[in-house]
């Protein structure tokens, strides 16, 4: 990896790391709904202007449908997963269940798209032993009443949308400004939660929302949406999307530092088995392979 590549992951996994602990705290004053709708709202007011400065958003607009399913897949669903869920789960198990992406991203490119890296024996054993992980975690800690079910797996479904999402936006709209994108993303996502944040904000605001709350929220709205996306899709364009999932190896040491250290959460036995199986079966899954893959394609000429 060059310079730029290397601090554009460090970047990309600080910023997206740090955006649960902030969940946890906007959300003891505002529902689900609210904190989505706010974040979403701060991040297009943030990024449209320069967008329409640069002259991106025609190009963008054309592309709209893509946009608005990644928006779909990549927003308007995770991230109100992600917020309900970080009301009965710790913060450093949203961050642990998002390292499955790698080896989700590898399973999809492989099985769907044609991914010859996919067929190495190694990434095979990375598929398998990250799959054996996340089911340690959620089998242990839920037999042992340290997590809920249903909340956990709403972090399942949320990493499968991860990993789906880079990978259309990739293939779909190759050559469209990352700042379009987001921006116009952020914008169509609220649009979308507006209906729904006009029933749940005002009982929100009348109950009082405490000033760490709504700093909480600008940050979301401006570090971990309108900044994050566009620095995660230029790692998308220098690694391609299934690497640049490797992010949430730091996103989880950076969400699990903030969640022990100033929300006083346990680390469960769930997450001292499954934790060690999935970063190595993401890493094992989520490595590039090019030397096998050329090696493959001469194979079969």
């Amino acid at each position: 990896m060059n310079r730029r590549t290397i601090l554009l992951f460090l970047a990309v996994g600080v910023v997206w790391g740090i955006p649960y602990y902030f969940i946890a705290i906007a959300g003891q004053s505002f529902s689900t709904v609210s904190v989505v709708w706010m974040r979403v709202v701060i991040g297009a007011l943030f990024l449209l202007p320069v967008a329409l400065k640069r002259g991106v958003l025609k190009d963008t607009i054309k592309h709209w449908p893509w946009v608005l399913f990644f928006a779909v897949v990549e927003m308007v669903g995770p991230w109100y997963f992600i917020t309900e869920a970080e009301r009965h789960v710790p913060t450093s198990l949203v961050g642990l269940m998002m390292t499955t992406i790698p080896f989700i991203s590898a399973a999809i490119t492989g099985i769907f798209l044609g991914d010859k890296a996919a067929g190495h024996p190694l990434t095979v054993v990375g598929l398998v032993v990250g799959f054996t992980g996340v089911v340690s975690l959620i089998g242990i800690d839920a037999l042992s009443g340290h997590i809920e079910l249903g909340p956990t797996m709403l972090l399942v479904l949320t990493a499968l949308c991860y990993a789906i999402a880079p990978i259309v936006a990739n293939r779909k709209m190759p050559t469209t400004s990352t700042l379009g994108v987001t921006a116009v993303s952020l914008a169509m996502v609220a649009v979308i939660y507006t209906p729904f944040a006009l029933v749940s904000l005002p009982a929100d605001l009348a109950a009082g929302p405490t000033p760490q709350s709504w700093i909480s929220i600008v940050i979301l709205g401006v570090v971990c949406s309108a900044l994050a996306f566009v620095l995660y899709f230029a790692l998308i364009r220098e690694v391609g999307p299934r690497r640049s999932t490797l992010i949430t190896y730091l996103n989880l040491l950076v969400a699990a530092i903030l969640g022990v250290l100033f929300l006083a959460e346990p680390i469960t036995p769930g997450i001292l088995v499954g934790l060690p199986l999935i970063v190595v079966g993401s890493y094992l899954a989520g490595r590039d392979r090019e030397p096998y893959v050329r090696k493959r394609e001469r194979a079969n000429r």
